[in-house]
């Protein structure tokens, strides 16, 4: 990428508004004061030392946790512009860390491309912490700001220090406001670690170190990765079997806009496409993946035609056909990329697709008409997931209402409720006929749907569409969730706005309960990712003592709570191994009834993490899986074998 001008001074920071309210309504700026919000304090800092790497001033980056649970962020970059701004007339390092919207990224010349989806990091970092301390390193000298109180300037910009001359750059360090973080003001290093790894591999070269300096002894991950998202791919298929030794990677730049791809196939059957923009993960896709994924397979198609592999006239490849087993990273630089969808992190710039179809059919094209041995195992695994489509296809038909009303096509083993408002509307996924019938008769049958599924279904990590659609038991769930799957399906069809799994509380249960998570997140993603989907907490005892009767939920509980009775009491305990121990009464009132019951909704905080474990726990490798389970097996309690 061009690099910019080395001229970067005060007026290159323009001033949009001043800051306001950010302490009175912080989830505008930052999404909410939850764990999350306090992760997102720590990305608007580094975005704005990513951003000078962008700019090509930048190479190495430091994150430390320190022992209060402060933050420091450091940065060989230029270090932001010590002078007097103009419209201000104050330091444009408190200029940028006290009114919103002022900064590099709002005018012409500062930054060429820059990360972060809303540009207002700084000063919205300082409102919501104690204390802001910055240093900047320019000139030979050091200065330092310093803020408290949600953004108080208590020490103007002073020079405190010497340095060398060719020493440049940023180090900020916050500490959060505990009256704005209220859920929690504790960092956690693995979060911090992954999004870490992830901007080291979206920016090549870039090396990020991440410190915990919270306790002995001192954690310490340093990424840099040569490969940029080549070396992104192969992280991501490390537990599955590529079918290619080449990782392909594609780039080009039009109009101001860059477009980088690299991509490989397994011979797995699901596919993995992350897409970003200036290193914000689009997660619900966009321009740059659409003109990405159409130009796919509009060029395996003609290689296939013009190799002889499709013959006839109207024979094709689809899209879902030429993804299976693909994992791809689309990485979009674009100087003013415009956000949409429910959480503003889908491209919306039409012209993008447009450029990405173009710099991926040139790059892509090549490397099949350069590589007719990977092609041609391209091709080959394209072809078989197109046949097992069509043998799915019949299956598909017996999942599919003809009209809303058709309620004689549901499954059999459906116990319906008789409300059709889906918004109230629950469907209980249950292990077991035992359990089944219990749940039928304790239920509320206006608004609880019951499905009871006969044994483990199918692990869909490892299987293809025609043989999940074989397997009746998700035949049976996709028939009663109304929504279609794949490329048809319509969440506004959903028929229940709950889908809760009911499994035994031992490993069994558990089980059956990761079989049905993997199956709704490889294929009903959009309702994991909607909160739609739940697991219920039956008790593991019930507790009887003088005509009283308690239910407990976990050891921990039971303990407690025996310790809180009179001695010498006789107490009945009795302990819970499965569902069907239950009668009627006793399911509805402990599991089922919505004035008692305990509910886990279902949600994913790292869609490509997600991805990561169930491709260890589900998938054909077995070392990932034994890895996992030996750093794992010391965090697990109460297990029945």
């Amino acid at each position: 990428m061009e690099q910019n001008s080395q001229h970067y001074d005060a007026s290159d920071i323009q001033v949009l508004e001043g800051l306001e309210a950010v302490r009175k309504r912080p989830g505008m700026y930052i999404g909410t004061t939850s764990s999350k919000g306090l992760h997102h304090l720590v990305w608007e800092i580094v975005d704005n030392a990513i951003d000078e790497a962008l700019a090509g001033y930048c190479d190495d980056i430091e994150v430390v946790i320190n022992k209060d649970n402060s933050i420091t962020v450091k940065d060989d970059g230029r270090g932001i512009p010590t002078g007097i701004h103009a419209k201000t007339g104050i330091s444009t390092v408190e200029t940028v860390y006290t009114v919103l919207h002022a900064g590099g990224k709002f005018g012409g010349g500062g930054y060429k491309v820059s990360g972060g989806l809303h540009g207002v990091g700084a000063s919205v970092v300082n409102a919501l912490s104690e204390w802001v301390e910055v240093k900047v390193y320019q000139g030979g000298k050091v200065y330092e700001i310093r803020f408290e109180n949600g953004g108080h300037t208590v020490k103007p910009l002073t020079v405190v220090d010497e340095c060398s001359l060719d020493r440049t750059g940023t180090t900020v360090t916050f500490k959060p406001d505990p009256e704005i973080f209220t859920e929690t003001t504790i960092f956690d290093y693995e979060v911090l670690k992954t999004r870490i790894r992830e901007l080291a591999f979206l920016n090549k070269g870039l090396r990020i170190i991440l410190i915990d300096d919270r306790e002995e002894p001192i954690k310490k991950d340093e990424f840099v990765y040569e490969g940029g998202i080549s070396a992104y791919v192969e992280y991501l298929n490390k537990n599955k079997t590529p079918i290619h030794e080449q990782i392909i990677h594609l780039n080009g730049e039009e109009n101001g806009v860059s477009l980088e791809v690299a991509l490989q196939y397994n011979d797995g059957y699901q596919s993995n496409i992350y897409s970003f923009t200036n290193n914000i993960n689009t997660y619900e896709g966009g321009t740059h993946e659409d003109g990405v994924k159409n130009a796919l397979t509009r060029i395996i198609n003609n290689y296939a035609r013009n190799a002889g592999i499709l013959k006839e006239k109207d024979e094709s490849l689809s899209g879902e056909d030429v993804r299976e087993g693909l994992t791809m990273i689309i990485s979009c630089k674009h100087p003013d990329p415009q956000f949409e969808g429910q959480t503003k992190t889908k491209l919306g710039n039409a012209e993008v697709r447009k450029i990405a179809s173009d710099v991926f059919s040139e790059g892509f094209e090549r490397f099949l008409m350069e590589n007719p041995d990977a092609a041609k195992i391209i091709i080959d695994k394209a072809m078989t997931a197109a046949r097992a489509r069509i043998a799915a296809k019949r299956a598909r038909e017996l999942t599919r209402r003809k009209t809303p009303l058709e309620v004689a096509s549901l499954p059999g083993k459906l116990a319906d409720c008789s409300s059709k408002d889906a918004s109230e509307c629950e469907i209980y996924i249950v292990e077991g006929d035992s359990a089944g019938g219990s749940a039928k008769q304790g239920r509320d049958s206006r608004t609880q749907a019951i499905l009871p599924l006969r044994g483990k279904i199918l692990n869909v990590e490892k299987a293809r569409l025609d043989r999940i659609f074989a397997n009746a038991e998700i035949r049976s769930m996709i028939t009663a969730f109304g929504t279609g799957i794949g490329e048809e399906f319509d969440i506004s069809k959903l028929r229940y706005h709950k889908i809760v799994i009911m499994t035994d509380a031992d490993v069994d249960g558990a089980h059956i309960r990761i079989l049905l998570l993997t199956f709704f997140y490889r294929y009903f993603k959009p309702l994991v990712e909607g909160g739609y989907i739940y697991a219920a907490q039956p008790p593991l005892y019930k507790i009887e003592y003088n005509k009283n009767v308690k239910y407990v939920y976990s050891e921990e509980e039971k303990d407690e709570y025996l310790k809180t009775l009179p001695e010498n009491v006789k107490v009945n305990m009795q302990r819970y191994k499965g569902l069907g121990e239950m009668n009627p009464e006793q399911l509805w009132e402990t599991t089922m009834d919505i004035n008692n019951r305990i509910l886990l909704q279902v949600t994913i905080d790292d869609v490509i993490q997600a991805d990561q474990v169930l491709s260890e726990l589900m998938g054909e490798e077995v070392e990932p899986r034994r890895e996992f389970i030996e750093k794992n097996a010391k965090f697990v309690k109460n297990l029945d074998i």
